[in-house]
C-alpha cells in the first residue's frame, strides 16, 4: 500500500508573491439548507482562506442568515438561482453537498451541474450522495464519501480494493473517509494515516470538503485530495497532542492554519 506522507505538500501550488486577485482560484460552493447552515459555513471558512474568491449558493430562506455569517466569519459572494450558471462558468471548482437537503430539486440541480459543467473540477460530499446517479460521474469529479455513503451509492463494501475499482469504473478520484483514508484515481491507491478519534465529530468532513475543494482550484485532483486528507489529519493529530479528543471542527480550521503557516506559503 502506498502511504501519503509530508512529501505531498511539496507538490502543492503556492501563490506567487506578485500574484493578483483572481489568479489563485475561484470556488463555487452549493451547500446549506433552511435547516442546516453549519456545514456550509465550515466549508466556506476553509475554502475562503485558500482561494481568491468563494461564491455560495444556498436556499432563498437561508440568504439572510448567509449575509450575517458573511459579515461575521468569511468573505464570499451570495449567488442566486438566476446567476448560478454564470458563476459556475467562472469557477475553477464546484463543491456540492455540505448541508443540502435530499430533494428532487437538488437531485436535478446536481445532475445539471455534472452534465453542463463537466469541464470543471467538481467535488461531491455529504448529501450529494443521496442525490447522485453514479453514472453521471466523470473524469473531473472528486468524491469524498464516508463508509456508509460509499456502500449505499456503490453497493459494495468500503474496502481499499473497491475504492480503486470504483475510481476506475467511473473515471473519477475517490476519497474514502475513515479511520484511515484511501485515495484513488483508478490507477493507484494511497492510504492516509494521519488523524485520530477526535475527528469523528460533526463538521470535520465539511472542513475536509472546503480544504480539498480549495486546493483543487490550482492543483491536480490527486495532489489536492492527498494533500487535503494529510493536512486535515495532521491538524487533528496536533490538536490531539494538545487536548486529547477535546476539540471540534472550528478548532480544526484554526490548526490547519498553523500547519499551513509552518509547511506552506507563497513562493518567490
Amino acid at each position: 500500500m502506498n502511504i501519503i506522507d509530508a512529501s505531498i505538500l511539496n507538490q502543492l501550488y503556492r501563490p506567487p508573491k506578485k500574484s493578483h486577485k483572481g489568479e489563485n482560484g475561484r470556488v463555487l460552493i452549493i451547500a446549506g439548507s433552511d435547516k442546516y447552515h453549519g456545514s456550509m459555513l465550515l466549508a466556506v471558512q476553509v475554502a475562503s482562506r485558500i482561494t481568491d474568491m468563494v461564491y455560495v449558493h444556498s436556499t432563498a430562506k437561508n440568504l439572510k442568515l448567509i449575509d450575517k455569517l458573511k459579515s461575521d466569519t468569511a468573505v464570499f459572494v451570495n449567488v442566486n438561482e438566476n446567476d448560478l450558471a454564470g458563476i459556475a462558468k467562472k469557477a475553477d471548482v464546484i463543491i456540492v453537498g455540505p448541508g443540502i437537503e435530499n430533494s428532487t430539486k437538488n437531485t436535478e440541480l446536481l445532475e445539471m451541474i455534472l452534465r453542463r459543467f463537466s469541464d470543471k473540477k467538481i467535488l461531491l460530499d455529504a448529501t450529494a450522495f443521496d442525490c447522485l446517479n453514479p453514472e453521471s460521474l466523470h473524469k473531473n469529479c472528486v468524491i469524498t464519501p464516508n463508509t456508509a455513503e460509499f456502500e449505499r451509492v456503490f453497493k459494495k463494501p468500503a474496502i481499499p480494493q473497491n475504492v480503486l475499482g470504483v475510481a476506475q469504473q467511473y473515471n473519477c478520484v475517490v476519497v474514502l473517509k475513515g479511520q484511515n483514508d484511501y485515495v484513488s484515481d483508478g490507477n493507484i491507491i494511497y492510504e492516509n494515516q494521519t488523524g485520530n478519534a477526535g475527528m469523528t465529530k460533526g463538521g470535520t468532513g465539511d472542513v475536509l470538503s472546503g480544504l480539498i475543494g480549495g486546493l483543487l482550484a490550482k492543483n491536480d485532483k490527486m495532489v489536492a485530495s492527498m494533500a487535503g486528507v494529510y493536512i486535515n489529519g495532521l491538524a487533528g493529530d496536533r490538536l490531539y497532542e494538545k487536548k486529547s479528543t477535546f476539540y471540534n471542527a472550528e478548532d480544526l480550521i484554526i490548526e490547519i492554519g498553523e500547519v499551513w503557516r509552518e509547511r506552506l506559503g507563497t513562493r518567490d
